[in-house]
């Protein structure tokens, strides 16, 4: 049964070696990220799963250990799921963006309470698939708990991936009301033809933490909501 979840972006500018100079400005979601992970720990959890959007050759399953790179980004960093840098290498596919940005929030966090692994999330997953997903998930162990990596839509701004769509920050409104109070009708309902639209890269992951806390009876608290450069941003944590 789902005993814990925590909300997080998962740019990969929220590493401040990819984020350089513009570090700062993300200082308050980072922290947010770390507190959300503070609860995932009370939870003393017998699994945690790390979830997020990925491409086509990065969705399923990922071991403990398995690797990833912000080399794609400029930045010569390494990141192990559920390892400290530097552990041995476990041979297979390198983790997409969103699992790497929840790596290094792991070791940030010097996460050393249970057994980790990752799920990459094909963005187009129709909903109902989400949520059969997150009750596979689970139902893994006696005490499952969920690090939930997505961003809200990407057209909040002109200046935004996605230019302005006037339909953007409602969506995301609705979105951060549903992850902080751990409204598992709401974020099942999510529009997922509107979410594509509005590149909200989370709204698949999110659903899979639907299917995972239905009948877990937990409650949310909204942490941090944002959009800066234009893409939104939610915190929240659930236990």
């Amino acid at each position: 049964m789902l005993a814990a979840a925590a909300v997080c972006p998962c740019p990969p500018i929220l590493v401040p070696e990819v984020a350089a100079g513009a570090a700062p400005e993300l200082d308050a979601a980072r922290n947010a990220c770390l507190d959300a992970l503070g609860v995932l720990a009370a939870a003393k959890p017998d699994l945690l799963i790390v979830a997020g959007p990925a491409g086509p050759d990065s969705r399923g399953p990922f071991p403990q250990g398995s690797a990833g790179s912000f080399a794609g980004f400029g930045v010569d960093l390494t990141v192990r799921l559920g390892e400290a840098p530097g552990g041995p290498p476990v041979p297979g596919r390198r983790l997409p963006a969103s699992l790497a940005v929840g790596a290094w929030l792991l070791e940030r966090a010097h996460w050393d309470g249970s057994p980790v692994e990752g799920l990459g999330v094909g963005e187009p997953l129709a909903a109902d698939r989400c949520l059969r997903a997150g009750a596979d998930l689970a139902a893994g162990a006696e005490r499952v708990a969920l690090l939930v990596m997505g961003d809200g839509s990407a057209c909040r701004t002109v200046k935004a991936p996605g230019y302005l769509d006037e339909r953007a920050a409602d969506f995301d409104a609705a979105a951060a009301r549903a992850l902080g109070s751990a409204d598992v009708a709401a974020l099942s309902a999510l529009d997922e033809s509107l979410a594509y639209e509005l590149k909200a890269a989370g709204r698949a992951p999110w659903q899979v933490l639907a299917g995972a806390a239905r009948g877990a009876g937990l409650g949310g608290q909204l942490l941090y909501e944002d959009a800066p450069y234009g893409v939104g941003y939610v915190v929240a944590a659930w236990s």
